[in-house]
């Protein structure tokens, strides 16, 4: 017989355990309010990850804490800044450049009316002058090659050892016997590969003024291109490769006809940028999978600082010999507003400001050193000496900050996502104290890789890997040349013309973008 007692403690076990239960499905409802908020927050909500002037006004902290006090000092109001007198621009239409060529449309009276009452005839004082711009469709031409012919009619080239007949020999060209000019072939490709305009559209377009040229024509000229261009490709490489800091990025793509693969699975295209921090080259290479081989490849005897995301593809930095790895603070602070926006605003339009503020406003003054340095055109010595003088003590206090949240936030949470991706890449973050070759962020890679990522877009996918790649070789050139202050089509332009005739390494690296001028390649059309 069971005893009263046994029952009440019986009843005790059940009335703990569903109270447990409730515990954990409040904290899963909590989450699941938190993941959904979030994500109406990505379709719905803004892109843009700067500041309001709510978010400005309201206090950081509820009660400043003794343990952080360069947090409590962050907390007071900025001071404010003078700003000297200067005279607004007036806003209005932007000048017409001075370049373009000049075409005089005169509009006079009749004669009749320069006839005055008196009896004299009126004389021109002066004139008003406006300009309007005018545009003359796209318009394409034929090069038609004349190479006469010689020929001695007296002996009829029996006295000669060579030929009977003397002909000058047909330039040299990127795609021999090919009816497109360099002009043409740098057209299509920067109309893909800046403009993101798919070749079945260009095939319209050149339908309009009356030229057939059929996609897959345009696809063979950049697959020859990108061939020819493979040698610069390398020599790009190396140039990368000498730099104090390479950067890293990956963006999925779709690719058909690859082997092994199903045509809907994700392939991927790599990008690296480094080399000279004045002269940067960019370099992307198409893979099939997102694996980490591809940057191990890459990096192959290169020693430097690599700056890359929180992948777990780029595990092996940590232990690459003579690789330093830097993380990205533009990652961590995402994370961070990423939960700002999943909490969202009360009613009145004010939120309280939690523990995500408070990781903000740290890398918010991360950031403002590195604003000041710049103004300052601080470089070497002089720049690591001020990180180590203003960032590593905020730096020190942000590890501390974080040990402590790691006790406090669930880890399933956003916010707990957030300081466990944080916590788990601080010894990369803080690399950069130490280079001053070093930025906080790898957004310069992200920037590099979305002109592809727009381009995706418009043209879906590649249609076999071989054409992945070429696309990746275009990528390269024009991205470097973009980087370096060039204009893409006079570029492509200009090593088309000139790929043919190099075959030393110092013809190749005088390809090169970094070794270009912009009024090295602008000019007249090419007379053959």
């Amino acid at each position: 017989m069971i005893s009263k007692a046994e029952n009440i403690c019986d009843l005790e076990q059940i009335v703990d355990s569903l109270l447990k239960k409730e515990q954990d499905y409040l904290a899963e409802i909590k989450l699941l309010k938190e993941q959904l908020k979030f994500f109406k927050n990505m379709v719905f909500s803004r892109k843009s990850e700067k500041e309001t002037v709510e978010d400005k006004q309201l206090s950081l902290f509820e009660m400043p804490e003794e343990l952080f006090p360069l947090a409590e000092k962050m907390n007071d109001e900025e001071p404010s800044i003078e700003v000297p007198a200067h005279k607004r621009k007036k806003r209005g239409r932007k000048p017409i450049p001075d370049n373009l060529p000049r075409v005089d449309a005169l509009h006079d009276i009749p004669e009749s009316e320069k006839l005055c009452e008196c009896g004299c005839i009126k004389e021109c004082i002066g004139q008003e002058v406006s300009e309007q711009l005018d545009i003359i469709p796209q318009k394409i031409q034929v090069i038609r090659h004349i190479r006469p012919q010689y020929a001695c009619k007296s002996c009829e080239g029996v006295e000669s050892n060579g030929p009977t007949v003397a002909i000058a020999p047909m330039p040299e060209q990127i795609i021999p016997k090919s009816i497109a000019t360099p002009g043409l072939i740098a057209y299509v490709l920067v109309a893909k590969f800046v403009d993101a305009l798919p070749f079945y559209r260009q095939e319209k377009q050149f339908l309009r003024i009356g030229v057939e040229i059929s996609r897959a024509s345009m696809c063979g000229w950049a697959q020859k291109v990108a061939d020819a261009l493979e040698l610069l490709l390398d020599f790009l490489k190396k140039e990368i490769l000498t730099g104090p800091l390479i950067q890293i990025d990956e963006t999925p793509t779709q690719v058909l006809n690859e082997p092994n693969k199903k045509n809907t699975t994700k392939s991927y295209m790599w990008v690296f940028r480094g080399g000279p921090r004045e002269k940067p080259g960019i370099l992307f290479e198409y893979h099939a999978s997102r694996s980490g081989d591809a940057a191990v490849a890459f990096l192959k005897g290169y020693h430097g600082v690599v700056q890359t995301d929180g992948y777990a593809g780029y595990g092996f930095l940590d232990t690459a010999d003579g690789i330093e790895p830097m993380g990205c603070w533009a990652h961590v602070r995402r994370k961070f507003h990423d939960v700002v926006k999943a909490l969202g605003s009360s009613q009145k339009g004010e939120r309280k400001q939690g523990y995500a503020d408070q990781a903000l406003k740290y890398i918010r003054e991360l950031y403002r050193i590195e604003k000041y340095a710049k103004e300052q055109n601080l470089t070497g010595d002089a720049l690591v000496s001020v990180r180590r003088e203003k960032a590593k003590p905020i730096l020190d206090e942000f590890e501390t900050w974080l040990t402590c949240r790691r006790e406090d936030v669930p880890p399933k949470s956003l916010l707990g996502k957030a300081v466990s991706y944080t916590s788990k890449q601080w010894h990369r973050l803080v690399t950069y104290i130490e280079y001053a070759d070093v930025t906080l962020d790898n957004n310069m890679a992200e920037n590099t890789i979305r002109p592809f990522a727009i381009g995706r877009k418009n043209w879906l996918f590649n249609a076999s890997p071989k054409g992945a790649a070429a696309s990746a070789a275009m990528y390269s050139l024009i991205e470097t040349a973009k980087a370096n202050g060039l204009e893409p089509y006079w570029y492509l332009r200009y090593i088309i013309e000139k790929i043919p005739d190099a075959m030393t390494e110092e013809d190749y690296l005088a390809l090169l973008p970094q070794n270009l001028d912009q009024s090295q390649l602008a000019g007249p059309p090419v007379h053959y």
